[in-house]
């Protein structure tokens, strides 16, 4: 109740009225029966806006941070992200991403939508970055289809590392389902695994418009001042300037 409630009486209109929200594909979400949505990740606020101009309720696997901040802002966070149906998942280590692969799929076999962004973080400056394989490994084991959607101007409303919120016009553009059938039987075969990423977020690209950045986009936080990836590579370099 508490999702419908928000989406048509309480963040819906205001959404609607300060964005002026529009869809592109909309046909394209089928109107019954499971599939996952694979999206770019540009803003904190882009779960928000898929669901509004969905007819039917989307479920977005949601890190666990968001239901254990501490204080009356997290009890607020945390009841605004239960009552709209969203899961937390712990992204901490390699057993929490497989009970992430679990829950997804018991939404799925339930015939529900399933929100994920494939990238696994916020885009950093506005560029596309590497899928990781969890997406693929979750399309090919349960075989629903792919729709990857791209929003775009997310990053204007709520601009990275703040949390205000602009009046940008938000574009959500939903391409074709993505059948990946011809890879029956090969879940778990990380090559295979690969190249369906790949091509998710390459769909992903050709919607959205972004760059395309062959790193994973959290290998960009700050270390030292300094890109992690960045960073790495100084690191293994010798330093030749004069003493």
């Amino acid at each position: 109740m508490a999702y419908w409630l928000l989406k048509f009486v309480f963040v819906g209109p205001i959404l609607r009225l300060y964005n002026r929200p529009r869809i592109e594909g909309l046909e394209n979400i089928p109107e019954d029966g499971a599939a996952i949505l694979a999206s770019n990740h540009l803003s904190i606020q882009d779960w928000l806006f898929l669901p509004l101009m969905s007819r039917r309720r989307i479920t977005f696997l949601a890190k666990s941070e968001y239901f254990t901040t501490p204080g009356l802002s997290g009890l607020l966070q945390r009841w605004f992200f239960t009552a709209t149906g969203q899961v937390p998942i712990d992204r901490s280590g390699a057993d929490a991403a497989e009970s992430a692969l679990i829950t997804a799929k018991r939404y799925l076999e339930k015939e529900k939508l399933v929100g994920l962004y494939p990238e696994g973080t916020r885009s950093p400056d506005g560029r596309l970055y590497k899928g990781k394989t969890g997406l693929a490994r979750l399309a090919l084991e349960t075989g629903v289809p792919v729709i990857p959607v791209a929003m775009i101007g997310t990053n204007l409303v709520t601009p990275p590392g703040t949390k205000k919120f602009k009046p940008a016009k938000v574009t959500v553009r939903v391409g074709k389902p993505m059948d990946f059938s011809r890879f029956e039987g090969l879940g778990g075969n990380r090559f295979i695994e690969r190249a369906v990423a790949d091509e998710v977020m390459y769909e992903l690209m050709q919607l959205s418009g972004q760059e395309y950045v062959d790193i994973y986009g959290s290998s960009l936080k700050k270390t030292d001042g300094k890109p992690a990836a960045e960073k790495a590579i100084a690191d293994r370099i010798p330093d030749t300037r004069a003493s």
